[in-house]
């Protein structure tokens, strides 16, 4: 039986939208939301009417009547950290979404609006992967400050998507295979994966592992403690200079990895000293978390936006080839990976979870 599945993808002024008839995408949009249309909501949560109302009408736009989806697949939000997987949405989920528990995004709204829908329609709605999945081995949470637990929040989508991929092109079970995976992109999160786990993860968002275009990466503790006494901010200051205004950005005025090397052909030294910089630094990262795995590793998976770049892959690959053999699957295809994770459950391959 072919499945139609509609995949909800909400960003903060944007929600993409696509429809897949089993794993072939057959429709696609990205809606964007103006300031004036969002003005009037003072909480991400009351977006949800004004969202499903856009996205039903894009439906009918595209001649896809509502009544001839089989499931409903959304954007995981903010939720407890949970192992990795396909969940089915429920009240429990949808409430603790609404009510911002974990903190409040627009990815939030994915499930709201799938869930709403599905229950209207009597079908299935699920979240992949969301970027809680929290997989880490025991020893791999602990810092050198008791008060300071490492967690994890990384691209879990993307990260579990092309693990699987992999697995697919090395005609092996994701379950069987030990996989370094560096998602490059904005931020940059490099996970081990053991036989379908990721065991352990640079906490990108947070400022772990390499500097990325827009992040900070890891930096010097002490440095840090002087940084904020002598520019006396706020968290909410130092938040949006860490994520956002640091990296790439800060160094070079942009945040365009393809600017960056168009420089860098034209003899730009300071572009090249930089971007070799953070090239390094990916390197460094996919070495060191090399380790956690005992150095056996099937392969090196590079991926996300910046794996587009030759001039990034050419030189990340120089430095790590003598781990493992690399592979290159660019971009981070969310629609897709949602889908397929859906697709994976309506199927039989895998159970669905439940959040609880």
């Amino acid at each position: 039986m072919d499945q139609l599945i509609l995949v909800i993808n909400p960003g903060s002024t944007s929600t993409k939208l696509g429809v897949f008839r089993n794993e072939i995408q057959t429709h696609t949009t990205s809606l964007s939301h103006s300031s004036q249309d969002l003005a009037a909501f003072d909480d991400i949560a009351e977006q949800k009417d004004f969202r499903q109302e856009v996205t039903v009408k894009w439906l009918e736009e595209v001649g896809i009547p509502l009544g001839s989806l089989t499931a409903i697949v959304a954007r995981g939000g903010l939720l407890k950290p949970i192992p990795g997987g396909t969940y089915y949405i429920n009240e429990t989920m949808v409430a603790e979404l609404a009510e911002g528990r974990y903190g409040k995004h627009a990815s939030n709204l994915a499930a709201l609006i799938a869930f709403g829908l599905s229950q209207r329609l009597g079908i299935p709605s699920f979240i992949v992967d969301p970027v809680v999945v929290d997989e880490l081995q025991p020893v791999a949470r602990i810092s050198g400050n008791p008060q300071i637990e490492r967690i994890s929040i990384s691209h879990a989508l993307n990260q579990k998507a092309i693990g699987q991929k992999t697995a697919a092109l090395l005609g092996k079970g994701y379950d069987e295979l030990n996989l370094i995976v560096a998602h490059l992109g904005g931020g940059i999160s490099v996970g081990a994966h053991r036989k379908g786990r990721i065991i352990d993860v640079n906490q990108a968002l947070s400022g772990e592992g390499p500097f990325s275009p827009e992040r900070v990466g890891s930096v010097p503790t002490i440095g840090l403690v002087h940084h904020f006494f002598d520019q006396k901010a706020t968290k909410a200051q130092l938040m949006r200079e860490f994520v956002g205004r640091s990296g790439l950005v800060a160094h070079l005025g942009s945040n365009d990895s393809r600017e960056i090397v168009k420089r860098i052909e034209q003899g730009d030294e300071k572009a090249l000293f930089y971007y070799e910089a953070m090239c390094y630094q990916i390197a460094k990262e996919i070495g060191r978390i090399s380790t956690v795995l005992c150095g056996i590793v099937d392969q090196i998976v590079l991926t996300g936006g910046l794996a587009y770049s030759s001039e990034l892959v050419a030189r990340v690959k120089e430095r790590v080839e003598f781990i493992a053999p690399v592979t290159v699957i660019p971009g981070e295809n969310e629609l897709e990976a949602l889908a397929v994770g859906a697709l994976r459950v309506l199927t039989g391959q895998e159970e669905g979870r439940t959040y609880a």
